[in-house]
């Protein structure tokens, strides 16, 4: 494949978006909780067996954390874990006007 033939696309900032999947903005705040998550662990060089004794968590959430196996994770609890681990946490949400695109689904009510 020569220079030519390829295109570059400008993704949105959220990847889960970019491939199309219906909870793109729930799966990326986790990703984002999780890297955090992983990050104090690293900078705190603290192996999952000290993080769940420090924070009361299993060492089993600690190693999902880090294998980015998320899927069993509410937001909430990933936000109390990193609240246990880093009390200065704060998290901003921001919400988009609604779509006018046609694909939006309509708000249910």
């Amino acid at each position: 494949m020569s220079e030519s033939e390829l295109e570059l696309v400008e993704g949105s900032g959220n990847v889960f978006r970019d491939f199309g999947d219906p909870q793109a903005d729930l799966r990326q705040a986790k990703a984002i909780i999780a890297a955090r998550i992983i990050v104090v662990l690293d900078e705190r060089k603290l192996p999952v067996r000290k993080a769940a004794e420090a924070t009361g968590f299993s060492v089993a959430d600690f190693s999902r954390i880090r294998n980015a196996s998320l899927g069993r994770f509410t937001l909430d609890r990933l936000m109390k874990i990193l609240a246990a681990l880093d009390g200065r946490i704060r998290v901003t949400v921001h919400v988009d006007p609604p779509s006018t695109e046609p694909s939006a689904a309509p708000l249910p009510g």
